[in-house]
This record gives C-alpha cells, structure tokens and sequence, in this order.
C-alpha cells in the first residue's frame, strides 16, 4: 500500500472548482469516483505524519531533526531556533519561506557564531544545517508556534508570560545584532533576503522508540523532521523521488508539501502547476500500478486548516466503473 500526505489540497469548495474547472485531472477525478472519501477535522501536516507512526504531538521537531541530520540528541531538550525573515505587508510581519533565504554555509555559521553569546543563558546553540539551528537548552522552554505552520502568516507577538520574558529579550537583541551583521551587509547588496529574526518552535525530547507504531517501513520526505522519525522507528528514510514508482513489497509513505506552501499563501498560478505535476507524476502511475496490480491499495491523506480528507482506494475499487469521476472540489466540506 501507497500512502501519501498531502497538505495544501483543500481550499473552500468554490475555490477548488475555479482553480481546477479547466485542467485536465483523470487520474485524481477517478480515484475519489472510484475511492472511499472521508471528512476529517482539521489537521496540520505533520500531525497527520505523527497519527500514522504512532507519535503524541506536538513532536519534538529539534531532537528529532538532529537525530536525522547529526548524532543521538541524548536525554537533553532541544529546541529549533531558526534564522528567519520577516516581511512587512501592509499593517503585518509576514514570516517568509525560510527556505527562499537560501543561506550558505559559511554565511549561517557566522550569523550563528556572532548570536551564540547572545542565547548563552538559554542554551548552546548549534548548527544542524545552514537553514536549521538547534538550541540545547539549559531549562525546558515554553510552548511556541511551530514554524512550518507560521510560514505565509502574520507573525504573532510572544505572550507576555513571565516565562516568554528571557526569550523575548533574547530575540530583541538577536535582531538588533542581524541588523547590522556584515553578513546581511553583503547580502543585502548583492540583492538577497536578509535574516533578520529568529524563530523558536519543536521543543522537547527526543521520543522512546517503543513509543511508535508504523505500517509502514519506507518513508520518501525531504523534511529532517520526518526523517528523524524514519530513523527512530529504524525503517528507511529517502528524499521523495520526483515520481512515483511501486516499490515493491515495501510500504510505502510518502510525505509530498509541493501544494502547501502556494496554498497558503493564496498564489493560485504556482499551485495549479503544482497540482498538475502531482496528477501526472504521482496520481497517473499510481492509478496504472493499481491497475496492473504491482499496488494494492492508495491511502490520501489531505490535511488543512479548516479540514483534512481522506481518500481511500483498492485495486478492486477501479474495476467499479458504474462510479463516475468526482471532481476535485468534492474534497472539501460542503
């Protein structure tokens, strides 16, 4: 079985009919003919990662991205402190996609090197990688927003709870320090997004491994989140391959965020191209491996923000051709 998570599907049932009234979607439209559909209350991606391994959340995003992308994070508590920017729109800061930074090495361990100081009474900071920083903290820390679900959004301010006190202080001398960073300096000349904020989120412990619970035993993500997880239930982990091809007697889970982010940000033109290439790279050869019986059954998982689907097809269930394709605004709530 193929089971693929899909955040950044469902808009309102009028948006999806105007968004895709005119490309062309047979295999998407016969699988939730064919398929079995069925509403889900609102739920993020990564929760929806968690329900299937068998993991609480929220997860711990820092101990389990060090896992996948360092060593063991020990018994310690992590936490992601991640350099971001934040755009003014309008009357609003605006969390950018971290990833359009694009951030060198050479550039994140200065930026990193000059703000240790700074977070030294909260913890060591680390560098996982150039876009993700770890912090080992020296006390657990309160609850933050998580990052992915903050991307494309207005940033919200920290409460204004004692315990917030240190972090917002911290931050506020962090960005007084990117301000003037000779990193943002050259990068600002040469035309490029500037780091400008930090963003805390994912804090916590690594899990125990007896506490996950998995039918699966592949899992294709690009996200060090994921993999962390990949490697603590111990089953292989990969990038997502850019189309789908039957593995097998392996099973399958497949983690595919190309919709998310157009999605969330409301850029329709970008998310159509998204959604087509999904039809024709995923949805085509699944639907044709079904068919020639190299896949048993296709399990869609489509998370969101106002609500979440999810899709079920068998082999035996293409072979019900009295269904009639459904168009893909059936995937939202009426």
């Amino acid at each position: 079985m193929l089971t693929l998570i899909v955040p950044g599907l469902i808009w309102t049932r009028q948006a999806l009919a105007d968004l895709t009234y005119d490309l062309p979607l047979p295999a998407f439209t016969t699988l939730l003919g064919r398929g079995r559909l069925r509403r889900r209350p609102p739920q993020t991606g990564t929760a929806a990662l968690a329900e299937i391994l068998g993991l609480a959340t929220p997860l711990p995003a820092a101990a389990l991205r060090r896992f996948a992308l360092h060593d063991h994070p020990g018994d310690a508590d992590w936490l992601c402190l991640d350099p971001v920017r934040l755009s003014i729109q309008q009357y609003s800061l605006i969390v950018d996609d971290p990833q359009q930074l694009k951030l060198t090495d050479e550039e994140s361990s200065a930026l990193a090197d000059s703000l240790a100081p700074v977070l030294a009474g909260l913890g060591h900071l680390e560098v996982i990688s150039a876009q993700a920083w770890n912090l080992k903290l020296t006390a657990p820390a309160p609850a933050f927003h998580p990052l992915p679900e903050a991307t494309g959004r207005a940033a919200a301010l920290l409460p204004l709870d004692a315990a917030y006190t240190p972090w917002r202080h911290a931050i506020n001398e962090a960005q007084m320090l990117l301000h003037v960073h000779p990193v943002n300096s050259a990068r600002e000349a040469a035309g490029q997004a500037v780091v400008n904020s930090l963003w805390p989120w994912g804090g916590g412990r690594l899990p125990d491994s007896s506490d996950c619970i998995s039918a699966h035993d592949l899992l294709w993500s690009d996200d060090p989140v994921a993999q962390g997880i990949a490697r603590l239930q111990q089953f292989d982990c990969v990038p997502l391959p850019a189309a789908f091809a039957a593995a097998g007697a392996r099973r399958p889970l497949a983690v595919y965020e190309a919709l998310e982010q157009p999605a969330r940000v409301g850029d329709a033109l970008v998310w159509r191209d998204e959604l087509a290439r999904f039809e024709a790279d995923w949805l085509l050869p699944a639907v044709n491996a079904l068919r020639s019986g190299r896949l048993d059954a296709l399990r869609l998982l489509a998370p969101g923000d106002s609500a979440s689907a999810e899709l079920q097809v068998s082999r035996g269930d293409l072979w019900k051709f009295w269904r009639k394709p459904c168009a893909l605004s059936e995937l939202a709530p009426a």
